[in-house]
C-alpha cells in the first residue's frame, strides 16, 4: 500500500500521489497519460497533473488498483 510519508515530491498537490515503492513498470503512464509521467532522471511515476473529470479519476482509480507494487495512492480520492 502507497504511504503518502514515502511520496515523490514532483507529485502535484491533490488526492493521487506515486510514492517511492515505484518499480518504473510504465503501467500508470500507458493507463492514465493525462495524469501521470516518468521522471527520467530518477527512475520512476509521478502524477503530474491530478484528474480534472471522471474519466480521469477512472482511469486513475484503475492505474492505482493495476499497479504491480501498490506505489500509488489515493489519500481518499475517488
Amino acid at each position: 500500500m502507497a504511504d503518502i510519508a514515502n511520496k515523490y515530491p514532483e507529485n502535484v498537490t491533490g488526492g493521487f500521489y506515486v510514492d517511492d515503492q515505484c518499480i518504473d513498470c510504465d503501467l500508470c503512464r500507458e493507463t492514465a497519460p493525462a495524469n501521470f509521467t516518468r521522471n527520467d532522471d530518477g527512475g520512476h511515476s509521478y502524477v503530474y497533473k491530478q484528474p480534472e473529470n471522471d474519466a480521469e479519476s477512472a482511469l486513475c482509480k484503475e492505474a492505482m488498483e493495476g499497479c504491480p507494487v501498490e506505489a500509488i495512492g489515493s489519500n481518499g480520492a475517488e
